[in-house]
């Protein structure tokens, strides 16, 4: 039989790591690794601290902790659109990640705003933050950048980069991943092919617009400037996108969307002209976020590992943390096409339905 556990004789108010270990029969070192939620203790061994300290009255004193190590274990986290829902999953990956790494999360919307992004900036200098991992907002600069290094704040970007920044990089091969989805439509007979969506203020935006002009280059199929609709990704401009491009002189078969927000409205658009997605009209997307396989039909996408891309971001970081003077490090994911029912051959001009106005 295991003894029972011993009581400190000091009192609560000057209870000690040694202390606690020794209530909890453990190394001074293990509740060091518990108080910081390292991974590596074991379960048993975790609940057998956290109910000493319930038992004992004992508080972890993290002020007290960072004076010592010089660290807060608080990370920032900036993303640019939390509504999209491409971005609420990769920020979910980072805080998991991060907090399995024992670090608390300090959390930021942009919303493409950069003056916003910068007072965050500023904020997670006040509060002492270990480092930040960004998404930057559309418009960012090197030179906004530039300062994280001049205050000595370590930075991940993640998903999008600023180019000559020169900070760590997480991200997915967004320029493959939009060559994969057009290769796709050509591959069904598609000729004209539209891109709907993205901006150039972002590199998501001019890396996936050359991953569709390189897809036709391919085939050598002529690129056509109007078939490319540069707005922002959202499912109203889709709509309206589609409505537009099938009002051309010769209007496209299919659409390669910039993402699946965008594709959704695009398939929104069609139905209230009398269309149906992937029978009438072919669509992309882009992220295979959860909603996209449940639509009807379900949507053809490119698959893109937020939870490998939060992971890698959580994992440099704190590799930058530790070694603020390491040469730079970049990490691409490979994106995985996935073909669902929204994306279908082409069909004869003489079988296409009739388009109905919106109002009708």
């Amino acid at each position: 039989m295991a003894a029972a556990p011993k009581s400190p004789s000091r009192s609560r108010s000057r209870l000690t790591l040694r202390d606690l270990a020794e209530h909890a029969g453990v190394s001074p070192a293990t509740v060091s690794l518990v108080l910081r939620k390292s991974p590596l203790v074991a379960e048993k061994t975790r609940e057998r601290v956290v109910e000493s300290m319930r038992t004992l009255g004992y508080v972890y004193n993290r002020g007290a902790a960072s004076l010592r190590t010089q660290r807060t274990h608080t990370v920032g986290v900036a993303i640019n659109e939390l509504a999209n829902p491409y971005f609420a999953e990769l920020t979910a990956a980072i805080e998991r990640a991060l907090n399995r790494m024992g670090y608390s999360v300090f959390l930021s919307n942009s919303a493409e705003d950069t003056a916003r992004q910068d007072q965050f900036i500023d904020t997670m200098r006040e509060y002492n933050a270990d480092g930040i991992i960004i998404c930057p907002a559309a418009g960012t600069t090197a030179k906004a950048l530039h300062r994280l290094n001049k205050i000595d704040m370590p930075c991940v970007q993640i998903s999008r980069y600023v180019r000559d920044a020169k900070l760590d990089f997480a991200g997915n091969d967004h320029r493959r991943g939009m060559f994969l989805t057009t290769e796709h439509l050509i591959s069904l007979g598609h000729r004209r092919i539209a891109m709907v969506g993205g901006l150039d203020l972002i590199s998501t935006g001019w890396e996936r617009r050359a991953g569709y002009a390189e897809a036709l280059a391919a085939h050598g199929i002529p690129l056509d400037e109007k078939l490319i609709i540069h707005t922002t990704p959202t499912r109203e401009n889709g709509a309206e996108a589609i409505k537009a491009l099938l009002e051309m002189p010769h209007p496209p078969t299919a659409a390669a969307c910039f993402n699946d927000v965008v594709a959704f409205g695009v398939m929104l658009g069609l139905r209230q002209l009398g269309m149906e997605p992937g029978r009438d009209f072919a669509v992309t997307g882009q992220d295979d976020i959860r909603e996209a396989a449940l639509w009807s039909p379900a949507l053809t996408t490119v698959a893109i590992d937020t939870t490998a891309m939060g992971e890698l971001a959580a994992q440099m970081l704190l590799d930058r943390i530790a070694d603020h003077k390491a040469p730079r490090r970049e990490s691409v994911l490979e994106p995985k096409l996935v073909v669902r029912a929204s994306s279908g051959q082409p069909i004869n001009d003489r079988a296409r339905p009739m388009r109905r106005s919106a109002g009708k």
